[in-house]
């Protein structure tokens, strides 16, 4: 019997252990305490409607287990869009270094509109970056700006994957740029 009452003891004391480690605590013990850091970043501050805009990134990560790139656009008048998650591949998880990019071709609408973009990076334990934000005016007359050479490598990280729209002015209505 006694043995029995260790035994059970010995379980209900595993349980209250394991209960206490947060999901957190469990991850940092699996993959690291690092937070993922964004050590530089640039995008243009202006471009033409139909262009493709490159937002370029250096982070790291010394635990090596970056996994996603978030990105969140806000648009004055439309809102906050759905959130973009874009996988980091294997290779790119210690050391990142390249560019996103939203596709604007097929937009109507979105000369003068501003938006404002987001971005961070998790890592497999559940950190975040803190957050690089990028201002953007869509102008007929521009040309995207590019970074300083040497900086940032042309390598594609992957999309933003969000549908832009803008606001009619006729009749109020939003367009979407896919389906059109």
């Amino acid at each position: 019997m006694n043995r029995r009452v260790i035994i059970i003891a010995g379980l209900v004391f595993l349980l209250v252990g394991c209960a206490a480690l947060s999901p957190m605590e469990v991850r940092e013990e699996k993959y690291g305490k690092s937070i993922p850091v964004i050590t530089q970043s640039f995008a243009s501050k202006e471009l033409r409607p139909g262009d493709t805009w490159k937002v370029y990134l250096n982070a790291t990560d010394p635990d090596g287990d970056m996994k996603n790139i978030y990105a969140m656009i806000e648009q004055p008048g439309m809102g906050t869009y759905p959130l973009s998650i874009t996988r980091i591949k294997e290779g790119n998880r210690q050391d990142l270094a390249g560019y996103v990019y939203l596709n604007t071709v097929g937009v109507q609408g979105l000369d003068f509109v501003n938006l404002t973009l987001t971005v961070q990076i998790e890592d497999k334990a559940g950190h975040f970056s803190q957050p690089a934000v990028f201002p953007l005016s869509f102008n007929f007359g521009v040309k995207q700006q590019t970074p300083s050479p040497g900086i940032f490598p042309e390598k594609d990280l992957g999309p933003i994957m969000i549908k832009l729209r803008a606001i009619d002015d006729s009749d109020n209505q939003s367009v979407s740029d896919y389906g059109k």
